[in-house]
Order: structure tokens, then sequence, then C-alpha cells
């Protein structure tokens, strides 16, 4: 049986792609990673007024404190994801780190409607080698002494993205097979999933009746669109080159994160973007509870800001 276990001794490095032409390219990918290539053009709507940002924490070393993802417990409390740590951490309002828990090559942190944080493990590129099943979701309460994280969801491949819908359920964004939902108990929805496959996926976000997903490992940097209702009626959002994470802000827009280093608005509806923020390579974005202009952004380098939309 394959080794599902989020504190493995034997951290595992994930190497981040720049661009893949196809599927099987991105096989070959695994040993020439990090090759640039240009992002794919999308047209800009003059009416983003840019944002100012601020650093809420800084890393230790540059790049090798990678922040991959972050989110928000009950609490109010942000946490990171530092992937190749293996850890989560808890950051103050001043960003110093109040707790530290280990999760094997973490992404997406996700406060579940138990309280609970909901942590994607095994986002590492070499979970994308066939056969290879050692990714899925831990959970753990953040207001432990000592959280323990507990496996939620196992026998993924390269989970990456996730978000919880109003019932409860929690869509993961499996980078070697799709958008796989996931009932409250912890049993996968084979039907729904079944639906939803499309290689390469990478961030994951619920606004009202539809899931977005964005194709990191595709030429176009599509974003989807796929109906909640419907998972097989799917539709591109916007194409945004190198789209990472990505999230529902206010005013019914999604703001992706992309590693050519900038943040990026998109209208699902009339399918227009344009960049709110530029700087180094992005990975991931939320929203900062209890207000309607400031986001959260964690960066490849390994920078937290806080930004604030114009």
């Amino acid at each position: 049986m394959p080794d599902t276990r989020p504190n493995h001794p034997h951290p595992r490095h994930r190497f981040r792609y720049r661009g893949v032409a196809s599927s099987c390219a991105a096989f070959v990918a695994l040993t020439a990673a990090g090759v640039a290539v240009p992002a794919a053009a999308h047209a800009e709507s003059p009416s983003c007024s840019p944002a100012t940002a601020t650093t809420l924490a800084g890393p230790d070393i540059p790049f090798a404190d990678w922040a991959e993802n972050l989110g928000y417990d009950a609490q109010g409390n942000l946490w990171v994801s530092r992937l190749y740590r293996n850890v989560v951490q808890r950051l103050d309002s001043a960003g110093k780190v109040t707790a530290t828990v280990p999760v094997t090559s973490p992404g997406a942190i996700r406060l579940g409607p138990d309280h609970l944080l909901y942590v994607v493990y095994g986002d590492t590129t070499l979970n994308m080698l066939p056969g290879t099943h050692n990714s899925g979701v831990v959970r753990f309460d953040p207001a432990a002494a000592a959280p323990v994280p507990e496996v939620f969801v196992d026998g993924l491949g390269m989970a990456n993205g996730a978000a919880f819908d109003g019932a409860g359920n929690l869509y993961i964004a499996d980078t070697t097979s799709g958008v796989v939902r996931v009932r409250t108990d912890g049993t996968i929805d084979a039907d729904w999933t079944a639906q939803a496959k499309t290689f390469g996926v990478n961030g994951v976000a619920v606004d009202g009746d539809a899931v977005y997903t964005t194709v990191y490992l595709s030429p176009q940097g599509r974003i989807l669109r796929i109906p909640i209702d419907a998972p097989a009626g799917q539709s591109t959002a916007a194409e945004l080159g190198l789209a990472d994470d990505l999230t529902a802000g206010p005013g019914g827009f999604l703001y992706v994160a992309t590693t050519a280093g900038t943040l990026v608005r998109v209208d699902p509806d009339t399918h227009s973007t344009c960049t709110v923020l530029t700087d180094s390579p992005m990975a991931a974005v939320v929203p900062v509870p209890g207000t309607d202009q400031d986001l959260m952004v964690a960066t490849g380098r390994g920078d937290v800001l806080r930004v604030h939309l114009g």
C-alpha cells in the first residue's frame, strides 16, 4: 500500500512548472522543470485600478520558504503552507509564527464547516508519476494546543487546490486527473468526479453554483467554470497564462495568482481580465475576513502580502 501519512519522515520535493504543451510533455517536464515559456495573451480591461501591497511576513531563505497556499481559521488566524519545509504555519497580525504543524508537501488550506482546517498534502510533481497515489487531504483542530493532522482523503495523485461549497462538499484540484468532489463523510463522489476530468488543474474556487479551476498545465492557461449541478457542462471563463490558485472576491470577480508574478482580476461573465498587482511569482490568494477590499497573497519567493484593492 502507498504511504499516505501526512508526516512522512522523508520530505518530497516539488518542482514548479513554467509551462507544458501537452499531457505527454508534462511527464517529460519532470526531468526538465523550471524552463520558462511565454504566458498566453489575454485581453486587459482598462477599468482595473492598481492595488497596493504590504509585506506581512518574509522568507528566512528566499524561494526555499516558498509560500504555496494560505487560509484563515475560525478565529481569524492566518495559516501558510511552506511547501519545501513540509509544514503549515500560523501567523499573528505582525507576521510572527505562533504555531507550526507538520504536513508533507502542503497545498491549499481551507476552513471546513466543522471549524477544522483542511490541508492538502502530497502537492509534489513526483506524485504525477504513473501509479503514484500519495496525496490527499488532512484535517486538524487549529485551536488545539498541539494540533495533530488526521487523514480525511487519501489515494489521490497530486492534490493542489481545494474549496468547500455551501453544502459542505470539498472540491480538490488533482493535477493528475481533474477536480475531485468529496462528500462531508470523506467519500469521493465518483460520478461527479468522472465528469470533471481535466489534466493539469491547479487551483479551485467555489462561487455560487459553480466551481472554478485553473488549468495550469496548458498553453492557454484556461480557467474553467464547472456547474455544480451539471459538471459535464464546462465552459471557459478566461484564458490566463501560468494561472496558479484563485479565489472568489468582491463584486463577483475572481482573483487569480499567477507564477508569472501578477495578480489578475477576472470577470467570469464577460471573460475580461485586468492586472491589479505585479510582484514575484504568486502561488495563492484568499480574501481577508471582515473586509471587502483586502486579499492575502502567497508568493514563490516566500513573502506573504496583504493587498488592498484600488
